[in-house]
This record gives C-alpha cells, structure tokens and sequence, in this order.
C-alpha cells in the first residue's frame, strides 16, 4: 500500500489528502475527512449504507477507490444541507418518520436525493427502483417511500411542476 499525496473534491470543498488510490472513498470520509454520514454496512456494495453522490449519482463509497473520484464532485450526507437548512429529502425524511435505528437512512436520503435532482416527476416506480437496493432492517419501509414521496412533492413544489399520475397527485 503506497500512500501518495491526492485532492478530492468533497462537499464544495477541495481536500488534500494521503491515500493509497485503492482506498475505498468510504474509509477516507468517516477516517481522514470526519464525515460520518456515509456509514459502514456490509462493506461489499449490497446494503447502500456507504451511498454518497458522486456528481450527481448515487454510489456506494464502500466500493469505490480513491482513484475512481479524481475531478469529480463528491456530496455526503452533510454537504446536502445549505448552512442550517435541512435539504427538502432530509426535511421530508424527518416529517414522514423515516427512521427508526436510523443506519440505513444515509443510503436512503442520498439515493432519494439523486432521484428527485435527475427526475423531478418520479412516480412510484421511479422511488422504488432507486431505493430497491437499499436495506432497512428495522422494517420503517411505508415511511421511507412516504418520505420519497414527500421529497418528490418538495422538488415539484420547488421547480413549480405538476405532479403526472394519480399516485403522485395522492400522495
């Protein structure tokens, strides 16, 4: 392992650090840059606890290396709120009760955040595909789509788009 001098980009913010390019992203957010928002689940990309989004999408840090995010924007948990106001997703995820434990909620709310910013007008089977890889143990699976739901509502509301099909207009 060959530790060498690297700058990432993360939350706004350009980082210097040193790494061997094979480290996971995961180990220098929560190690090296104190962002404990990603969080260590399984370590193999199959929970999404780790998700972060990376110019936009969400991925899972566990499974990323260093030398993967070169010239790339990374956003963890933190760097969604501006200042003191909560991201509508994490608003939306707090008004529906989403969490219980609340170990899976970091995948959760940063995958529901790529989705509302890629497609403002997510039906149901939009939420769910993006949240079907993302494993809540606590069974709070009916809050966390109630929250999905919310956050989409949030971001028609906040770009002024009518939601498309019933389910959204129910929801």
């Amino acid at each position: 392992m060959v530790a060498i001098p690297m700058q990432i980009n993360v939350n706004g913010e350009a980082c210097s650090i040193e790494a061997d390019p094979k480290t996971p992203l995961l180990y220098i957010l929560r190690n090296d840059l104190a962002l404990n928002g990603p969080k260590y689940g399984c370590g193999l990309g199959e929970c999404g606890a780790c998700a972060v989004l990376v110019d936009g999408r969400a991925v899972r840090s566990c499974t990323i290396p260093l030398s993967a995010i070169a010239d790339r924007e990374v956003i963890t948990l933190e760097g969604l709120a501006t200042g003191e106001e909560l991201h509508p997703v994490q608003r939306a995820f707090i008004e529906e009760a989403a969490a219980q434990c609340g170990y899976c909620l970091n995948g959760m709310i940063m995958a529901t955040a790529a989705l509302v910013a890629a497609k403002v007008n997510a039906d149901e089977a939009d939420i769910r595909e993006a949240l079907r890889h993302h494993l809540c143990r606590c069974g709070t699976h009916m809050e966390i789509l109630a929250a999905a739901r919310r956050a989409v509502r949030y971001a028609q509301s906040e770009r002024q788009v009518a939601p498309t099909s019933e389910a959204e207009k129910q929801a």
